[in-house]
């Protein structure tokens, strides 16, 4: 059998605190195992790991997490948890939580939505327009 795959997010000295923030957001969530140098966290069932790396590094839109949504009420749920507090919205569905790590908060629709190649240009125009994804706005286009 393979060895695990996971990804590891450098933080400063912050990746408990940010751990401990995503379980309280994401359900069936927890904390593995910690040490002052590393933070592991099963997330909604995926396996993180945070490193307190110091300042060398920084986030970047480069890497984002994807949350598909059920509906407008699960998105709005995912974008205020992650946006508030110090988090930042930006454009198209993608905001930033207060850690600086990029996310994508999209409803699962969007992609049945985009296989019609003149459905895709109507939707891409609508959302190109948004910050947090409106599932209603998106379909009607």
């Amino acid at each position: 059998m393979a060895n695990p795959i996971y990804p590891c997010l450098w933080f400063t000295d912050e990746a408990k605190e940010a751990f401990e923030f995503y379980c309280s957001i994401f359900p069936n969530s927890k904390i593995t195992f910690e040490s002052p140098l590393v933070v592991h966290c099963e997330l909604n069932g995926r396996t993180l790991m945070g490193l307190n790396g110091g300042t060398a590094f920084k986030q970047s839109e480069a890497v984002s997490f994807v949350i598909e949504c059920q509906d407008q009420v699960e998105l709005d749920y995912y974008w205020h948890q992650l946006t508030s507090n110090g988090g930042q919205e930006s454009r198209c569905g993608w905001c930033k939580d207060p850690f600086g790590v990029s996310w994508q908060v999209v409803p699962k629709i969007l992609g049945e939505l985009m296989k019609d190649p003149e459905k895709a240009k109507r939707v891409s125009e609508a959302y190109m327009t948004m910050s947090k994804l409106d599932i209603q706005t998106l379909i009607d286009a």
